[in-house]
């Protein structure tokens, strides 16, 4: 199957400049032209999503160049290992977020920021603690 660039970024919900733009910073190309226009081939649908996932997980799209077009498997490997550290570390952050969201909600106290709980909570996470450790040491 063979895609135009208004089929391809449209099958995506994308508009055509973002394919233009991912194409001069090297992470897609089309097969071949044809004339003039740029025709994409069925492997190209995979590269797309491919991207659009590595953007949902932070990579930027240098990142994604740099894995894309890295020599070996081996530097592959730490390209994703580096960037899988850094989602493990913003999904420790968002779940500490959600607990101290949800105490708020549950909380007792007719204003949940004179909480004794909340405060204890607020005042590790600025302190590097785990929020279930901070309602441990209550």
């Amino acid at each position: 199957m063979e895609y135009s660039i208004g089929e391809l970024a449209a099958r995506f919900g994308l508009a055509t400049h973002v394919l233009r733009h991912w194409e001069d910073v090297g992470l897609l190309s089309p097969t071949r032209r044809v004339a003039g226009r740029r025709v994409y081939g069925a492997a190209h649908l995979t590269r797309v999503a491919e991207i659009l996932l590595g953007k949902e997980a932070g990579f930027s799209l240098e990142q994604l160049r740099e894995l894309f077009t890295a020599p070996d498997r081996e530097r592959r490997r730490d390209v994703l290992r580096g960037q899988l550290a850094q989602v493990r570390e913003r999904i420790a952050r968002l779940t500490l977020s959600q607990t101290m969201l949800e105490h708020a909600l549950r909380c007792r106290h007719p204003d949940y920021q004179s909480c004794p709980q909340f405060q204890a909570m607020v005042l590790a996470r600025l302190d590097g603690v785990d929020t279930a450790e901070a309602l441990d040491h209550r």
